[in-house]
């Protein structure tokens, strides 16, 4: 029986992973939509503020005024539906995903995050879940092409160097703090991966308001349809922030779960040490945004360098150096 929940469940992935794909390709095609859509420039605050000095001017077709935080926009008929296929198909995929991955719990008895394939399983999904939770509150369907990008990448590479079948849990791992630790470790890494897309379209974005400042031309028109730079550094912001304190409480479990596995707090592992540099970036990252005025490309960079390490940790850390979590992949 364990076999066959486990084949099941590999199963179920395959085909969350086509309807993601076709979920990517739908937000792809509004990206695409938005780029057409875009044929007027929008003018960034700069200009703004200089047109306004010089006094009243022209109502501009499909101006976005700047925001602080997204809001939702009313769109046409055909976006709607476009995003409305997109959303369906994604929802779709996470409702395989999760059966996928409560089968493979249900055939291992335990939680499915002791090993880097459960790990990366349950880290996808709750990639998924975030973005789907985040949508409710704020519009931001405009990240959708990255997130499951970023997804069909993450699992792929996992379906294709890091699944085990179903083993018994190693002594150190047979402990309530396996589901605690883990999982707040999950939520954080879903976090900062989308702090991670919106930081990367802040880039974009900044790029393309310069670009209309100086009167250059401008590539990647969609970006003319999306939230300010300022905007979607303030989403990332708040976003990181919770994921920064998850992480923070994924440290702290973490060396409680270590004094009683292994009977210190600390031993300067590379699993540890990685951990506490990941927290170092972000807490950098919030300090230097919130009290050294570090806003702007500044920010973002910080951020998306804060990610990188989060992957490097988890594909390359856990693979290719030795230490005292290697034998779980975590």
């Amino acid at each position: 029986m364990t076999d066959v929940l486990s084949s099941l469940s590999t199963l179920l992935i395959y085909i969350a992973m086509g309807f993601y794909t076709a979920a990517f390709l739908v937000f792809a095609a509004d990206l695409a939509r938005r780029s057409t859509q875009a044929t007027t420039p929008v003018p960034s605050a700069v200009a703004r503020r200089a047109a306004t000095a010089a006094g009243p001017s022209p109502v501009i077709v499909g101006e976005r005024p700047d925001r602080t935080t997204p809001q939702r926009v009313d769109p046409t008929k055909n976006a709607r539906l476009v995003l409305g296929w997109a959303f369906a198909l994604t929802l779709s995929g996470f409702v395989f995903h999760l059966a996928a991955t409560v089968l493979r719990g249900i055939a291992a008895a335990r939680v499915p995050w002791a090993n880097m394939w459960e790990f990366s399983m349950t880290g996808t999904l709750v990639i998924i879940g975030v973005f789907l939770l985040v949508n409710i509150k704020w519009d931001i369907d405009y990240v959708g092409t990255f997130v499951l990008g970023l997804v069909l990448v993450l699992q792929g590479i996992a379906l294709v160097r890091y699944y085990v079948p179903v083993v018994p849990l190693q002594p150190a791992l047979q402990s309530y703090w396996l589901v605690i630790h883990i999982i707040v470790a999950i939520l954080g890494t879903a976090l900062f991966a989308l702090g991670f897309a919106l930081s990367c379209l802040q880039l974009l974005q900044t790029r393309r308001e310069r670009q209309v400042t100086e009167s250059q031309p401008q590539q990647l028109r969609f970006l003319a349809t999306l939230p300010a730079s300022t905007a979607l550094e303030n989403l990332a912001y708040r976003i990181n922030i919770v994921g920064f304190i998850a992480w923070t409480f994924t440290l702290i479990a973490g060396a409680i779960w270590a004094e009683k596995a292994w009977g210190r707090y600390w031993g300067w592992d590379t699993k540890e040490v990685w951990t506490f540099i990941i927290w170092v970036i972000y807490a950098g990252y919030i300090h230097a945004r919130a009290t050294r005025g570090w806003r702007g490309s500044r920010s973002a960079w910080l951020a998306i360098i804060g990610f990188a390490a989060v992957l490097f940790n988890f594909g390359i850390v856990n693979v290719f150096f030795k230490g005292l979590h290697t034998y779980s992949g975590l």
